[in-house]
């Protein structure tokens, strides 16, 4: 067996399920779920025709590299939104569709790090947990770079050591953040970009809750788009990750995108090539549709601010939870230990979350993510509603 599998960490909800062993949540109260990350709000209906009138497509093979028509719409979606130069993505070098940004982020560290050399993979810390697995079994050392409240949940770059940045040959950032949802200013992404010139490593932008705000005027900016405005219109070592399961609510088309770099994703697709991971064709077909279409995007933007607010006035008076810059997480301050907290939330209330020290490491300044719980915005109106008003009388208890 790969012996890099023996530094696997367990992953956060086989922690939960061990946390919770034994106990019981009230008969009376039905389960809300705060827990995992998965949209439940209905998928589009444009998707949905798409797949049916395209299931043709399931009598071929398809390509690894994807329909062009898919990456043309692509290519024209990121010049679009993040407002690059007319024509600078080419879809035929500059953009992969792939299965779900969790099975490209995770593929790309083992197609980009030269293990013979002592390489080393930073990330934020929280962090989602792929990133951290991609790069222990890629073979290179971790290194957590903390997110607190002292610095606005964003990582602090200029702390980093020289000598660990010339170690460095990944870089994942995730932005809006996943739990915290900051937003990576674009000052701060070029600065990261500069860092990145001087070292020699490649940025991977994990960008999959980008469309996932409150302003309709101030969307969250993108590498691509902080690359373009120091004039770097080849994207060198600049990749994003996009995916359609939080923007569009398909989390199980599992379609998303590459973009960047045309001679590291190259590299990625001959690696890919090998995996055998091509998109089906009729879910290129709706991933097509959907990347053409915004309007359902700004009407998943509405509920979740419906959500957001209502939450926050339930719980503002009680905890200490704050409105994050984006995303559709709150990353609130427990009273108790984050574990205990969690427990409690089942055990008296049947609400799942998930413990904040769970998706964090103590890189020798404590765990960021203690004394922190991460509650997922999924579910309906409703039921957050209801989630929050079970959470403040459990609050009200402590």
């Amino acid at each position: 067996m790969n012996p890099d599998l023996q530094r696997l960490q367990p992953y956060p909800f086989q922690k939960i399920r061990d946390l919770l062993a034994g106990t019981r949540p009230p008969a009376g109260l039905k389960a809300v779920s705060l827990a995992i990350g998965e949209p439940k709000h209905p998928t589009p209906a444009l998707i949905h025709h798409a797949v049916i009138e395209n299931l043709s497509g399931l009598a071929t093979y398809p390509l690894t590299s994807g329909d062009a028509a898919l990456r043309v719409a692509i290519a024209d979606w990121l010049t679009t939104r993040f407002r690059l130069p007319a024509g600078s993505v080419d879809p035929e070098q500059q953009v992969i569709p792939v299965n779900g940004t969790r099975e490209a982020l995770f593929a790309f560290a083992q197609a980009v790090i030269d293990r013979r050399d002592n390489p080393a993979v930073l990330m934020p810390n929280p962090f989602y947990q792929i990133y951290e697995g991609a790069a222990l079994l890629a073979g290179a050392e971790p290194v957590y770079l903390d997110c607190t409240a002292t610095n606005g949940f964003i990582p602090d770059f200029a702390a980093v050591p020289a000598s660990v940045w010339q170690r460095c040959q990944l870089l994942y950032l995730c932005s809006p953040g996943n739990p915290t949802g900051a937003i990576l200013p674009q000052e701060q992404l070029q600065q990261v970009l500069t860092l990145a010139e001087k070292h020699d490593f490649i940025v991977a932008a994990d960008e999959c809750y980008s469309e996932l705000y409150f302003d309709e005027d101030q969307p969250p900016p993108g590498l691509l788009q902080a690359a373009a405005g120091m004039g770097n219109e080849r994207w060198q070592r600049c990749v994003v990750f996009h995916s359609l399961s939080k923007r569009s609510n398909a989390p199980g088309m599992r379609s998303g995108f590459i973009a960047g770099d045309a001679e590291v994703l190259k590299k990625f697709l001959l690696y890919r090539t090998y995996h055998g991971c091509a998109m089906p064709p009729p879910f290129q077909a709706a991933s097509i549709a959907a990347w053409r279409d915004e309007a359902h995007v700004r009407a998943n933007r509405e509920q979740y601010r419906t959500k957001f607010t209502a939450m926050l006035d339930i719980l503002g008076p009680v905890m200490d939870v704050h409105k994050p810059d984006a995303g559709f997480y709150l990353w609130p301050h427990t009273p108790v230990d984050d574990r205990d907290f969690t427990r409690l939330a089942f055990e008296c209330q049947h609400v799942q979350i998930v413990p904040g020290s769970y998706l964090a490491r103590d890189a020798g300044h404590g765990n960021p993510g203690q004394n922190r719980v991460r509650m997922a915005l999924v579910a309906s109106v409703d039921e957050c509603i209801e989630a929050a008003q079970r959470l403040r009388r459990l609050l009200e208890t402590l």
